[in-house]
């Protein structure tokens, strides 16, 4: 024999009860098949709903009546073809129902005893349609009320069984009782007294396990809507998968700690019979789901899942006066226990200076001022301090029997949430070793889950959610990049990015879920209008793992906001230099950062676009060298104009094409001025160490005065034009010493330096072509023979790819 038991989901609509026949009948064939019902999907709720308003005296429960009663009157006429024996029969149950709730509302009152027999009716009325609808498909099914088998104590709510009695009922009944099927209602029950309890929310599991056991049946079968018990919540871990094997004590813990499939008291009854449970999915029968039993099952992973509870609040006890004094952790669990506040976590210093305890928020109040009655003495002597209380918080736990034989588990769990940035106030873990809890804020919890089951679950693949402000060419080019690659990082590197913002200067976009980077052009112009504030609230708000804001703008404001987002363990790569060529104290106090809240901050293509020269600098200077002069052509931009700039020519014609071609900024005086040099050779003087400030840097410019005083881009334009005699005269003196011009940058002795020269043959720089940079790094490592870095400096392409390095360096 086999005991099936069908949840809210199963039986909550007329097509789910068709299929839940289906099953049933399927299974009837080979054996006979007892099965438990639960109260039509949402039905219960709308049931204790209406006793609340009912007990306020709100005259809308007449309302949730009506809603219950007209579902249970529809179920019963497609699923019975609209026998009237049956509409009759509910029809009476409904009226019964209709007089307790007035009942209610006249006395004010909904007592424990009362609310059980309320709550009962949803079992009560969904097993008898449902054995009804059996008998419709000319399906031999028997109907009995579980209260004539299932006896508690007087517990109401959640009453506790007196197997004994409860046993011997069911025995005696499935001995006499041949029916092929049997039907019963899941989670009601009597107490010797006659009177209707229930086994708590979630009990038909529970009614299903008592019956198994009493029986002590081959299997126990637990019909949901999901495909067995998961390795995390599948509504927030998007990635969970099915678990297939999972002992019982490991099915218990994670059941405990928020695991809905189950109700954790189910595995009590059968754990000792050795009665195996599966859960199945009622809409996907043919899938294996999850078996629970308790042999032990070899596997790779120690962990075999990652739950929560939500709702938590964190109590803690603490005052000197605890110390070395006994009986204080006794007093303290015994008044919870008088005024039934569930306890469900505890930890306490070794110093016993404090005890910290999670219960449901919901019980937090009523347990703080027991307690703090309980010691009130100790606390009017200031030995004992008031009860704090933390609300908003959530317990989470990694589940698994073979934790204790492996090391580094709690070290790799620990280290995971403190990357991203979750905040742990509270650490449980028993000897046993089959769960490890902590405590943290309930608006952490989705990226807890992730982190963790990223970590544990899914070979270290790591996914990284990006953020980008700018997608102009270079923006565009990266996520171009980014959807050519994706497959690629996925098998090699292991990697998932995703993009969830994107923003220009005129809208922005953050997205719960991945944009299409095959369309994103027009989602962006779907956004709202663009923010800056408003963005990084939204990518703050939005709390993922491994987030990342990419900057690919010369904007000042998008800038100083790098701070906010380094503050909440989000990773910024970029590509505008206002940030490390700033102010000296903005640059060292965002690198604080970065190290405080374990957040990269990463800014490659500050200096030569796609080239590797700061990671080098890095390397160098993390590998023991020190830098003692640097010498290097660093704009792409002018290196492309003063290449191509012959005499006889148009300098105004070449600067024109560079910024057409994107090798210049928008603005192309901040490369032409030097500025843009001054910022890149400040940027590479600080990162060998030095502490430096723009105006330090000694910039030579070879722009006229009226070029520098030029009010705008088209006006500085029309200058080059004027002063074109200047320009010739600069390339015409060099091509006649044999030589060529190249803007140089220079770090020497401390002091840094820019500006155009006329280098001959025998420099580096002369061959230098179209848009190259150079770096020649003189170290103590190499005094001579410089290391040298060259390659393309600008354009969209190679400053993408420069991003996309950055962001790939965060794995």
């Amino acid at each position: 024999m086999r005991v099936l038991k069908f949840g809210g989901t199963s039986v909550g609509s007329v097509e789910n009860i068709e299929k839940t026949i289906a099953i049933v009948a399927n299974q009837a064939a080979q054996s006979p098949v007892a099965v438990v019902v639960s109260a039509l999907g949402g039905v219960t709720d709308l049931l204790l709903k209406a006793g609340a308003l009912a007990a306020k005296k709100e005259e809308s429960y007449k309302d949730i009546f009506k809603e219950i009663s007209q579902k249970h009157l529809s179920f019963t006429e497609t699923l019975t073809g609209g026998d009237q024996k049956v509409l009759n029969e509910i029809t009476l149950q409904m009226s019964h129902l209709e007089d307790l709730l007035k009942g209610i509302y006249l006395i004010n009152e909904l007592s424990p005893k009362t609310l059980d027999k309320l709550a009962a009716y949803g079992e009560l009325t969904s097993s008898y349609i449902i054995a009804a609808a059996f008998e419709h498909k000319s399906i031999d099914a028997s109907l009995k009320d579980s209260r004539e088998l299932i006896i508690t104590d007087a517990n109401h709510t959640k009453a506790g069984v007196l197997y004994e009695i409860t046993n011997q009922n069911i025995t005696t009944y499935f001995a006499e009782k041949k029916a092929k099927i049997t039907v019963l209602g899941g989670f009601i029950a009597r107490t010797e007294a006659g009177d209707t309890s229930t086994l708590g929310r979630g009990g038909s599991d529970f009614t299903a396990a008592i019956i198994a056991a009493a029986l002590d049946v081959e299997q126990l079968e637990i019909w949901t809507d999901v495909s067995g018990m998961f390795s995390a919540n599948p509504k927030l871990v998007k990635q969970a998968k099915p678990i297939q094997e999972i002992s019982y004590h490991e099915a218990m813990e994670l059941s405990h700690f928020g695991a809905k499939v189950l109700y954790p008291p189910t595995i009590v009854p059968v754990l000792s019979k050795n009665i195996p449970i599966y859960i199945k999915n009622t809409m996907a029968p043919e899938e294996p789901g999850t078996r629970i039993g308790n042999q032990d099952i070899a596997h790779p992973n120690p962990i075999k899942g990652i739950s929560h509870i939500s709702d938590v609040a964190l109590l803690t006890l603490e005052g000197a006066g605890m110390v070395g004094i006994s009986g204080i952790s006794k007093r303290l669990f015994e008044v919870l226990s008088q005024q039934q506040v569930n306890i469900i976590l505890i930890t306490q210093a070794s110093s016993e200076h404090s005890i910290c305890i999670g219960v449901m928020e919901a019980d937090a109040l009523r347990a703080k001022t027991a307690i703090e009655t309980e010691f009130a003495y100790e606390l009017s002597l200031h030995k004992i301090d008031p009860v704090i209380v933390e609300t908003s918080l959530a317990i989470i736990a990694l589940v698994g029997e073979s934790m204790k034989s492996h090391q580094g588990i709690s070290g790799k769990m620990f280290s995971t949430l403190g990357r991203n940035n979750v905040n742990i106030r509270a650490i449980a873990q028993g000897a046993s070793e089959k769960n490890i809890s902590a405590v943290i804020a309930e608006k952490d919890v989705k990226k807890a889950l992730n982190s963790l089951h990223e970590v544990f679950f899914e070979g270290n693949r790591k996914q990284i959610n990006l953020f980008v402000t700018g997608v102009g060419n270079v923006g565009a080019k990266l996520l171009e990049q980014i959807n050519n690659q994706k497959q690629y990082l996925k098998e090699h590197l292991n990697l998932n990015i995703r993009v969830l913002g994107l923003s220009n200067s005129r809208k922005m976009l953050v997205s719960q879920d991945p944009i299409d980077l095959n369309n994103w052009e027009a989602q962006l112009d779907g956004g709202e209008k663009a923010d800056i504030l408003r963005f990084r609230e939204s990518v703050i708000n939005l709390n993922q793992r491994n987030s990342v804001f990419v900057d690919i703008t010369a904007n000042e404001p998008v800038a100083m906001a790098y701070e906010e987002y380094l503050r909440n363990s989000i990773a910024v790569v970029a590509c505008n230099k206002i940030a490390a060529a700033g102010k000296q104290e903005y640059y060292a106090n965002l690198k604080r950062l970065s190290r405080k809240y374990n957040a990269p901050f990463k800014f490659e293509t500050n200096v030569g676009a796609g080239l590797p020269i700061i990671d080098t600098l890095q390397n160098l200077i993390a590998s023991g060298d020190r830098i003692t002069k640097v010498q290097a052509v660093l704009s792409g931009s002018l290196n492309f104009v003063f290449n191509n700039f012959k005499s006889g020519g148009s300098f105004y014609d070449v600067v024109q094409q560079a910024k057409e071609e994107g090798y210049t900024e928008p603005d192309p005086r901040i490369d032409l001025s030097g500025v843009d040099v001054a910022r890149k050779i400040l940027i590479l003087a600080r990162e060998s160490g030095l502490e430096l400030e723009l105006e330090d840097i000694v910039n030579t410019p070879f722009l006229t005065k009226n070029n520098l005083e030029s009010t705008d881009v088209p006006h500085f334009f029309e200058t080059l034009k004027e002063d074109a005699a200047h320009f010739e005269k600069l390339v015409a003196d060099a091509t006649a010493a044999g030589k060529r011009l190249k803007y140089v940058a220079q770090l020497d002795n401390g002091k840094a330096s820019v500006g155009l020269q006329s280098v001959g043959a025998d420099s580096p720089f002369y061959n230098l072509e179209g848009s190259d940079n150079i770096v020649l790094f003189y170290t103590a490592r190499y005094p001579e023979q410089p290391l040298i870095v060259k390659g393309a400096g600008a354009g969209g392409d190679v400053t993408a790819s420069g991003l996309f390095s950055d962001i790939i360096r965060l794995r």
